[in-house]
């Protein structure tokens, strides 16, 4: 196993994001919305047929299969290429991010997003924990690839 770190991040980050979502399904109906801090940060339990900010809403087919293709891409890419420790966190939280709505999007035909911020007055995009993962994964890999140079 080449990558053991990449592969525990996906399967941790893959749990924690089906869990997240279990609870939120099982504890809130539809719209449902909890205070957590007012007037910045809500519990709120919405579907998302698109990807980032709704974009591409309705196209359940087209994800899926980019998805897989990215996956797909990622995992080939990695195979062959050495990554430091730092690197194969980031890349297990993309990839299990990736694998968290994807699951949703199969079974359900959308995404279960949840986190719900308000700041600044602006009403920031609901999202969830893969979503969370895969972004925190991106702003790893851009830092270190900075590093580098």
């Amino acid at each position: 196993m080449k990558h053991k770190k990449i592969y525990l991040t996906t399967i941790i980050t893959l749990l924690i994001d089906i869990i997240s979502k279990v609870i939120i399904t099982n504890t809130l109906t539809l719209k449902e919305s909890i205070k957590i801090i007012n007037k910045f940060f809500y519990i709120t339990y919405t579907k998302n047929t698109g990807v980032a900010f709704s974009l591409l809403e309705g196209s359940k087919i087209f994800i899926i299969i980019a998805t897989i293709i990215i996956l797909i891409v990622l995992i080939k890419y990695l195979n062959n290429k050495y990554v430091n420790r730092l690197e194969q966190i980031s890349y297990g939280l993309i990839i299990g991010g990736a694998l968290g709505n994807l699951i949703d999007r199969i079974i359900y035909g959308y995404v279960i997003d949840f986190l719900d911020f308000k700041i600044f007055n602006y009403n920031y995009p609901i999202f969830n924990l893969a979503d969370s993962a895969i972004v925190i994964g991106v702003i790893i890999l851009i830092i270190t690839s900075f590093k580098r140079k």
